[in-house]
């Protein structure tokens, strides 16, 4: 209660409060619709795919989420052509200047787009795995799951779930601020969890996955969100222009800021599964259904270190000889744990889950040069990679046994004998990653390590050369394992791929001859100089 003596004083507050509030007028911030409208499409058809969910009969929800999430991919990529191409294009920042639209971010944004594609059409199969790759209602085996195996209509709210992580990732690699950085992590990474245990086959070994990408994403979370706090409270903003200015000319200890940088790191290599900051990654790898494996391997990848170039090429250039030392000693121990633990595998999602941990570690030479020749370098390795990565996934997809997948490398003796097309597909896929000339892998590795040795990274350009030897040989060890070795009697059989995940592999292996024979015209894309600050 309010005594009588204090009526004045509270009176005088309230008119004081009333002029302030006339007089400070509140500005809705600017929207340039164009830049932002490919991100734009993708969220507004997540939208739309949970009221498909909601209203449409289950008998036509599949066909309807299936036309609704390729036709936004489309859209956003016409968007995204229309702004890139337009005469007055420049770089900007919009949302009251959380979000960056520059040329690295179009790049990311037509990559994720191509990536994405190839992924949705692999998620959308229902030939491969009867009554597709995504769980049932009943327990797989039973009379049950064969009578509903033809039906299209189950678990479609895969595809808004898809959609939301796109979103997110497009989001994430555009953010020009640390907070709308991590609300897009979450955006983007709330969905995999929930589509790593959606596995139809091997539901236990799915859902174990599921969970453990939850709990370690979690904790990856809440990692850079203490990064995030820790700058601010250096900085005083968590803008990275802000943070880049801070850390270039102030007086406070720089104990706040490294910290900070060092807790955000981890958070963006966990997502980008550099070593060794992994330990997610063969698990989930393993236990996903195949096609979210392929999203995951691909375009998180992407979403993940385009966050990690504008983290350091923006808010960090200026400290970069502080912590680079520190970043060439993550990179080691990405391509020596990715390339040795890769060697010892035997299940074939496990081998290429560390592949990508080495892989990680190629990208990261690129990226830690913080030169035009490092950035463009990196864009092109994340293209030729996710192109190559989808169409490999999407052949494990079609080798098969009486089980489902066959996952172990025995079962691949002998398919060059039994289906010499599908083994001389899969062979060229795993020249690309072993970095064989006229593939794409060659080439991304080529710009990388030429940045690495243009920025005074020669030691850190030998080791990625002796790890590229080194890894050759598990991807040789497949192509003479299907070439070279007799089938076995009840071994595993090549399914016929429907339209879609034709599609999808013919996308990812024309990307890789293309990007190996004539890179030129997509080098001359991804030379861009910097990200905007």
């Amino acid at each position: 209660m309010i005594m009588t003596a204090d009526v004045p004083i509270t009176q005088a507050l309230l008119a004081q409060g009333s002029v302030l509030a006339q007089d400070d007028t509140v500005h809705a911030p600017s929207v340039a619709y164009g830049a932002i409208s490919p991100m734009l499409v993708l969220l507004g058809a997540a939208c739309l795919g949970v009221l498909v969910e909601a209203f449409v009969p289950r008998s036509s929800r599949w066909a309807a989420q299936v036309g609704l999430t390729l036709l936004a991919l489309l859209v956003s990529g016409v968007a995204l052509a229309v702004y890139a191409s337009g005469s007055t294009r420049v770089d900007m920042s919009t949302l009251a200047g959380t979000v960056a639209v520059d040329r690295p971010t179009l790049f990311l944004w037509g990559t994720l787009l191509v990536l994405a594609a190839a992924s949705v059409l692999l998620i959308a199969d229902r030939s491969v795995e009867p009554g597709g790759a995504f769980l049932s209602d009943t327990t797989a085996g039973t009379v049950l799951d064969r009578v509903q195996a033809g039906a299209r209509s189950t678990h479609t709210e895969v595809f808004p779930l898809t959609l939301f992580s796109l979103g997110g990732m497009m989001a994430f690699v555009a953010a020009n601020d640390l907070l709308t950085m991590f609300v897009a992590l979450e955006v983007l990474s709330l969905p995999l969890y929930l589509l790593t245990g959606l596995a139809r086959r091997r539901q236990l070994l799915s859902q174990e996955a599921s969970l453990k990408y939850f709990l370690l994403g979690a904790f990856a979370s809440a990692i850079f969100l203490y990064g995030l706090a820790l700058l601010y409270g250096y900085a005083g903003s968590v803008r990275l222009a802000d943070i880049a200015k801070a850390a270039s000319g102030t007086d406070r200890s720089d104990t706040l800021l490294f910290a900070g940088l060092a807790l955000l790191v981890v958070g963006l290599c966990f997502k980008a599964s550099i070593g060794p900051f992994h330990t997610w990654t063969p698990d989930v790898y393993q236990g996903a259904p195949t096609p979210v494996t392929a999203l995951m391997s691909a375009c998180t990848k992407v979403a993940a270190f385009g966050a990690l170039l504008r983290v350091l090429n923006v808010a960090f250039e200026g400290t970069r000889w502080d912590w680079r030392p520190v970043m060439w000693v993550v990179a080691i121990l990405s391509m020596l744990i990715g390339t040795i633990i890769a060697l010892t595998q035997t299940d074939m999602k496990r081998m290429l889950a560390y592949s990508s941990v080495a892989h990680a570690g190629f990208i990261l030479v690129g990226t830690i040069a913080l030169t035009p020749q490092g950035l463009s370098g990196s864009l092109f390795y994340l293209l030729a990679y996710g192109l190559t990565v989808i169409a490999a996934f999407g052949v494990v997809t079609l080798v098969r046994d009486s089980r489902g997948e066959a996952a172990h490398l025995s079962q691949w003796s002998g398919l060059g004998k039994r289906s010499p097309i599908v083994a001389g597909v899969f062979s060229l896929l795993m020249l690309s990653m072993a970095g064989v000339p006229l593939t794409a892998g060659f080439i991304g590795k080529f710009a990388v390590f030429s940045a690495g040795l243009q920025d005074g990274m020669a030691p850190l350009v030998v080791v990625g050369v002796l790890m590229s030897a080194i890894a050759a040989f598990f991807y040789l060890r497949v192509i003479v394992l299907m070439f070279f070795s007799e089938p076995a009697a009840d071994g595993p059989t090549v399914t016929v791929p429907g339209v879609f995940t034709t599609v999808a592999i013919s996308i990812g292996v024309i990307g890789t001859v293309l990007l190996g024979v004539v890179p030129g015209p997509v080098l001359d894309l991804s030379a861009v100089h910097s990200f905007l600050s």
